[in-house]
């Protein structure tokens, strides 16, 4: 199997999608104090229909309702930040927040190396781990002639 690079996440839907899918207790491990913030809406939980294609492409569904948790903030220097997490975890809602709004500021190079690439490095890893159970399941099939001469 070829090792592939981390990805790292430059943008901010990059960011935010791997702060999202991080796991809360890693993601507070690495990033354990909260600088000071204004909520500009405190977090919240909630539910979002979630809509799914048959085949990618086929006419959309629903397909039943997640929880989601959304907050907003802002720092003392002002810049807004936001978070969106799936579950009910008002903590991870608010750390994604707050590390949003760093990611914009001159902070932004040292949050990179600290927190995204650690968090972008398990996410790999986990992905390997998880293609790497499918492969050894998977199954080849082929055909035998029989009865002829070849």
């Amino acid at each position: 199997m070829i090792a592939h690079p981390a990805p790292q996440p430059t943008d901010r839907k990059a960011w935010m999608g791997l702060l999202a899918r991080a796991k809360p207790a890693h993601l507070a491990t690495l990033f354990p104090q909260l600088p000071p913030h204004d909520f500009l809406r405190a977090p919240e939980i909630g539910a979002v229909m979630v809509r799914g294609r048959i085949g990618g492409t086929g006419q959309p569904f629903n397909l039943g309702e997640m929880t989601v948790t959304r907050c907003a903030l802002r720092l003392g220097s002002g810049t807004v930040g936001h978070g969106h997490v799936q579950g009910r975890d008002k903590a991870h809602a608010t750390r994604a927040a707050v590390l949003d709004a760093l990611l914009q500021t001159d902070q932004a190079a040292a949050l990179q190396i600290s927190v995204l690439q650690p968090l972008a490095e398990g996410e790999a890893q986990r992905r390997a781990t998880r293609a790497a159970k499918a492969a050894a399941t998977r199954v080849e099939f082929f055909t035998l002639v029989r009865g002829e001469d070849q």
